[in-house]
């Protein structure tokens, strides 16, 4: 029996709407969804039906015999396993209430899901992997725009000039985002590219400026300087809608073109050439503003920085610029129903201290990082459990052993996931949720110019004795006495339930697969933006009121980085396109691809070293050493050494990913609470490592 079903990949965060033909319960093909993607898929997502028939994946409930970490496992019964879980967390609510506990996600649009799970047991203790990624990035947003990250989105198709800071677009993939990227350079628009090292996103730009490392902030200030300087900025915007203008004019006088070129190692007349282009092409320039943004100290100003370029160019609500996320209500109808919002919201202040210790961060999934510390200090209160769904913070995180000690002072580690995490095998629970062909997930919304409404459909019978999240969730919630909160038994019933407000009913997303709400692009009147920002002004704040009103300036005065004390070098990472950091590394299809990362150096440093293409190093930092191919190129900064982020795992259930290549994170010693006073990021970019050639290299032989 053949069938077409419409779902949402699962390979990565990016969640791409999907096409799976299925025959006799077994996947045939897989595409992008063809009316939003044209058929498009990379190279992870049609990796999924290897995923699905690969052994080397949680197939059963485990509790963990012996010590954390020994790979000690019984497999048990879902029952077992929901009734142990369920004993241990009523234990802990009852000798330290439910605020000890701390649920983690990977974020997305079903964390509805898991906030009504979490607040529903009475503690506020929501939170993601994103003080690791985007936090400073979100927080910039909102301290420009009262917005958050999400706020807008890139009209990148028909911008005339899209600028990168970092962001390898075409390699750390969206599908609809590079075809937009490639629709935009085919139809004559510029491409600007700023980059420690030369990337496949890089190769595709009209202008690269490779900088030193911990420099974009610096050129960021060159370059507000000259769209002042030079008139090259929508005044009439600006003086409409935002505040503070003088000040940043003011602050960035000192920091000239020249000044800039000086300090990032390029040239002044590529910035001036730069800007003179820019200020043509406006309001369709975009400057992105990152993605993983927790990279050096000054990270969270640069994005701002960013933000307030895009502000110069006057790009808001207009085509080839940034466009306000639309939701439902924008297009006359009524929204989903949600989970959390029918739950009282808990009145404990959070363990991280966000929204009250540091009342500038969204309160939202707070800093996942500093539960840490009220782990070891009990400060505020206790955490003596913690939750992670999809969420592997060994490999996400810095310091693995800081964070082992830490976690050490829990009485319960749970870890829900398709996958061996490092995280997870260090738990005391594995609960294993079934792949993204195997399962329903529930309804959201995907907020932008035309919204929808999305959901995930089970393409295949699951093919070991693994269970949806949506069903993990409602049983815990039974065993804990909180069911109440998850009026469901099936997921129909929880589609129905979601669906109730709107009219609509699951099979309107039979024909494409999700439900459009909008026809055309629904624009705001871009004349009449009051109310459309968030800010206590109600403008676009170049001076941020709270970042003042906490003690933190709005511009922060520019510091130099350190330069890599001599033998050392700064370690930078970032993404591969056949992967999604760790979680794709042990899939057949893409470890064949790939098996392995490298350590990129540049060739006149790795000549000093004594080292050649090919070579084993070792990789050193404080306690820790990992080696590693080198791969000898030009394309990198002489101060930076950089690695694909996501290998180095130590699973051993996961064979072909075992030992394979370096763990950055393992590396990156005393930084796990190394963040930015400002945005929440981590400095994740902020160590310096001893490379040497390893003495594990074969002798030459000569052949005789």
């Amino acid at each position: 029996m053949s069938k077409t079903v419409w779902s949402m990949c699962g390979m990565c965060s990016v969640r791409c709407p999907i096409k799976v033909e299925v025959e006799d319960d077994k996947v045939k093909w897989i595409e992008g969804n063809p009316h939003i993607l044209g058929g498009a898929l990379c190279a992870k997502g049609s990796a999924g039906n290897a995923l699905y028939n690969d052994p080397e994946r949680p197939q059963t409930p485990l509790i963990r015999r012996g010590g954390r970490g020994a790979g000690r496992w019984d497999p048990v019964s879902w029952e077992t396993a929901i009734d142990y879980v369920g004993e241990k967390l009523e234990n802990i609510i009852n000798k330290y209430g439910a605020r000890s506990i701390v649920l983690s996600c990977r974020g997305g649009p079903f964390v509805d899901l898991f906030k009504a799970f979490i607040h529903a047991l009475g503690s506020p203790n929501f939170t993601n992997h994103d003080s690791a990624c985007g936090r400073n990035v979100h927080h910039a947003s909102l301290s420009v725009y009262g917005l958050g990250r999400k706020g807008f989105v890139y009209d990148i198709k028909n911008a005339k000039h899209l600028v990168l800071f970092g962001r390898n677009i075409l390699s750390s993939l969206r599908v609809a985002e590079v075809n937009q990227v490639m629709d935009m350079l085919d139809a004559g628009g510029s491409l600007t590219y700023v980059d420690v090292r030369q990337t496949l996103t890089g190769i595709k730009a009209t202008r690269f400026f490779q900088v030193r490392p911990g420099t974009d902030y610096a050129l960021l200030l060159g370059m507000i300087h000259q769209v002042i300087k030079s008139g090259a900025y929508d005044k009439e915007f600006v003086e409409k809608y935002c505040v503070g203008f003088d000040k940043l004019a003011e602050f960035v006088e000192q920091y000239t073109p020249e000044w800039a070129a000086k300090e990032c190692g390029v040239k002044a007349k590529k910035i001036l050439d730069f800007v003179d282009e820019i200020g043509e092409q406006r309001p369709k320039v975009i400057f992105h503003p990152g993605w993983m943004l927790s990279r050096y100290k000054d990270s969270f100003y640069a994005s701002r920085a960013l933000h307030i370029l895009n502000v110069l160019m006057g790009n808001v609500e207009t085509e080839g610029g940034q466009i306000f996320a639309k939701g439902p209500g924008d297009c006359g109808k009524k929204g989903l129903r949600s989970l959390d919002a029918n739950i009282p919201k808990p009145e404990e202040k959070r363990a991280d201290g966000v929204g009250w210790r540091y009342k500038h961060f969204d309160k939202g999934p707070g800093l996942f990082h500093l539960f840490y510390d009220a782990m070891i200090t009990e400060d505020p209160y206790p955490v003596k459990a913690l939750i992670c769904y999809r969420h592997d913070p060994f490999t996400c995180f810095p310091d693995i052993q800081a964070q082992k000690e830490a976690l050490d002072n829990c009485d319960l580690l749970v870890s829900i996931d398709a996958h061996y995490s490092e995280f997870g095998w260090y738990s005391d629970v594995i609960l294993p949720e079934s792949i993204y062909l195997e399962r329903d997930s529930m309804i959201a919304t995907q907020k932008g110019p035309k919204p929808r409404f999305i959901v995930r459909r089970q393409a295949v019978p699951p093919k070991y004795n693994t269970k949806p999240c949506w069903e993990i969730f409602k049983l815990l919630a039974d065993r804990l006495g909180v069911g109440q909160y998850f009026p469901y038994n099936t997921i129909e019933e929880l589609w129905e339930w979601q669906l109730e407000p709107t009219g609509y009913k699951i099979e309107d997303f039979d024909e494409k697969g999700f439900v459009p709400l909008a026809d055309k692009p629904v624009m705001y009147d871009r004349d009449n933006l009051e109310g459309k920002f968030k800010t206590p002004s109600g403008k676009i704040e170049l001076v941020s009121s709270k970042l003042e009103e906490v003690g933190l300036p709005s511009f922060k005065p520019y510091e130099s980085p350190l330069h890599p004390p001599k033998g050392q070098f700064r370690l930078i990472f970032g993404r591969a396109p056949v992967h999604a950091h760790s979680h794709t590394i042990n899939n057949p299809l893409l470890n064949e691809l790939m098996p392995e990362n490298t350590l990129w150096i540049n060739w006149r440093a790795a000549q000093k070293l004594g080292i050649s293409q090919g070579d084993l190093v070792d990789v050193m930092a404080d306690s820790v050493k990992a080696t590693v191919k080198a791969h000898v190129t030009d394309f990198i900064h002489p101060e930076a050494v950089y690695t694909v982020h996501g290998f180095g795992r130590q699973v051993p259930l996961q064979s072909r990913a075992y030992h394979a290549g370096m763990a950055d994170q393992k590396l990156q010693e005393g930084l796990l609470l190394s963040m930015d006073p400002a945005g929440g990021g981590l400095c994740l970019c902020e160590k310096f490592v001893t490379v040497r050639k390893s003495p594990r290299n074969p002798k030459r032989r000569v052949e005789l």
